[in-house]
């Protein structure tokens, strides 16, 4: 009976943290049609990139994966790394947004030659300004196309689908 009491209380505790969190995320939700934040982080050699820097002129492709070098999220670098010169072609850049550290960023980067940015997040401020929420006990894995605008116009979300993202948004910049 103890047990059950146990585990009563901890699924009301994560019920409540989750509409807590649902709450705070709510309208901070980043969907096609928003104007992208402006924010600022560190970069993988470790300076400043100012997403207004951009802004006009040239579109963003920003990706929030959770961690460098696991299976999925290399994937996911790796096909980005791929279709990197497609993406150029459409006048794009990539930015690739986690919480690791600028070292290690630096050091995923140069392992698998990816020839695009990826930005520090330490306590994932801009991730919750996109409003990507974390899967389990990973931060989530969501891709962004914004335009000159600044606008987003596209956005593809999947956890387990990281080769699937470049993909999904190269496929989208073809058709416009």
């Amino acid at each position: 009976m103890k047990r059950k009491m146990i585990c009563l209380a901890v699924i009301l505790l994560s019920v409540i943290n989750l509409n807590i969190y649902a709450q705070e995320t709510k309208n901070h939700r980043i969907e096609v049609g928003s104007k992208v934040p402006d924010f600022s982080l560190k970069d993988d050699n470790g300076k400043d990139f100012k997403v207004s820097d951009y802004l006009g002129k040239k579109k963003m492709v920003i990706y929030f994966y959770p961690k460098d070098e696991s299976s999925v999220c290399t994937k996911e670098a790796c096909a980005f790394r791929d279709s990197y010169q497609e993406f150029k072609s459409t006048d794009a850049i990539i930015i690739g947004i986690n919480s690791g550290t600028v070292q290690s960023h630096a050091d995923f980067k140069k392992h698998h030659n990816l020839p695009f940015t990826l930005l520090s997040d330490p306590d994932n401020k801009v991730l919750k300004m996109f409003g990507v929420k974390d899967v389990m006990f990973l931060t989530g894995r969501e891709t962004f196309l914004v335009d000159l605008d600044g606008k987003v116009v596209f956005k593809f979300k999947g956890m387990l689908k990281g080769d699937e993202h470049a993909s999904s948004v190269l496929a989208f910049l073809k058709k416009k």
